[in-house]
């Protein structure tokens, strides 16, 4: 019987005014929070998380072989890369891509604003891939939409059928999911980094999907290997960020004595009783992978508490919660579990 004390959430993320809250473990919804009655059955925004919904579609169309491999160049489906003058941007890989290691030069957001720069263009592909390389593929991590949206045109060519029907096909039809809406590009791609909507318990599907190492219901949705092997960290992102970047997936973890300790007011003893169990046994680090988007939208995956959590917002431009609504409301009770486990074992 699952008795892990979640009533302190509810007047922790009151203040908030999130849009939703849900908590899912051993698969069962035990709780769910909703800023207002519709909420529920009406598709959000969720921005940067399609990012992880493509890489769940990459995964199942390598595993049905109608991608390669992710060492393949990328240049096997965009064949300027091969051509152009640098000749570096022929070892830029579809795992180069997948891990926004590719090298482009590329400042999402502020500096060359190069998200908004891409949107404005006629032709976003021919926008990214003439851009110079300010970095050798592989070496160091830029978040970049415009790696996503190139691997969705290579998707789309790959299966022979836009990016959407192929989700539907293969992915949202198996979970259920069929409220749902995606944005395309001027040539009629569906955006890979952003632009799509899903109801929150569809997010929470997702999340499972990925709890269960791809699996759903028994049967094999994401061939277990490249699941795992896409929620694996793979290189460690640059401040402002944190955590570290797989293929569009990102991971990291929590111990309740650093982040006590890093918190103003707290007193040394305070922070050392965060991390330790009830018999002086310190407590692992919890540890989980997560997709994230713009303002608010997240799908938490704690594998060693069998745990999905979800968490969206739509108040971000006038009123916008803090980022770090998991890590300051939700992992101290989680890692309060933990610790509960690891003195009864």
């Amino acid at each position: 019987m699952d008795t892990m004390d979640l009533s302190p959430l509810t007047a922790s993320i009151a203040p908030l005014n999130l849009r939703s809250c849900l908590i899912s473990r051993h698969g069962r919804l035990v709780y769910d929070h909703y800023r207002e009655p519709g909420t529920a059955a009406e598709p959000a925004r969720i921005n940067s998380c399609t990012k992880s919904v493509l890489s769940a579609l990459v995964c199942i169309a390598m595993g049905r072989g109608q991608l390669p491999d992710a060492a393949t160049p990328a240049s096997a489906f965009f064949p300027r890369l091969a051509a152009d003058s640098d000749p570096r941007k022929r070892s830029i890989t579809l795992e180069h891509l997948l891990t926004m290691t590719a090298g482009f030069e590329w400042t999402e957001f502020g500096g060359l604003n190069s998200f908004p720069r891409m949107t404005k263009t006629p032709d976003w592909l021919d926008f990214v891939l003439e851009l110079p390389l300010a970095d050798d593929p592989g070496t160091r991590m830029e978040y970049n939409s415009g790696n996503s949206q190139l691997l969705a045109a290579a998707l789309a060519r790959a299966a022979g059928m836009p990016v959407a029907r192929f989700a539907e096909e293969r992915l949202f039809g198996p979970l259920g999911i069929e409220a749902y809406e995606w944005e395309t590009d001027p040539q009629g791609v569906h955006t890979g980094g952003f632009g799509m909507k899903l109801r929150p318990l569809d997010m929470l599907k997702f999340g499972e999907l990925y709890l269960r190492e791809g699996e759903w219901s028994g049967e094999p949705i994401v061939p277990r290997a490249l699941a795992v092997r896409s929620v694996r960290p793979f290189i460690e992102s640059e401040e402002p960020r944190r955590g570290w970047y797989g293929w569009h997936w990102w991971s990291d973890s929590y111990d309740a004595a650093e982040d006590a300790a890093a918190e103003p007011g707290e007193t040394d003893s305070q922070a050392a009783d965060g991390g330790s169990g009830a018999e002086g046994r310190q407590a692992p680090a919890l540890a989980y992978f997560f997709a994230q988007g713009y303002g608010g939208q997240f799908v938490y995956v704690v594998p060693s508490l069998d745990i999905v959590v979800v968490l969206t917002a739509d108040k971000w431009r006038t009123d916008r919660p803090p980022g770090n609504v998991f890590r300051k409301f939700v992992a101290p009770l989680l890692a309060a579990e933990l610790r509960r486990a690891v003195s009864a074992g």
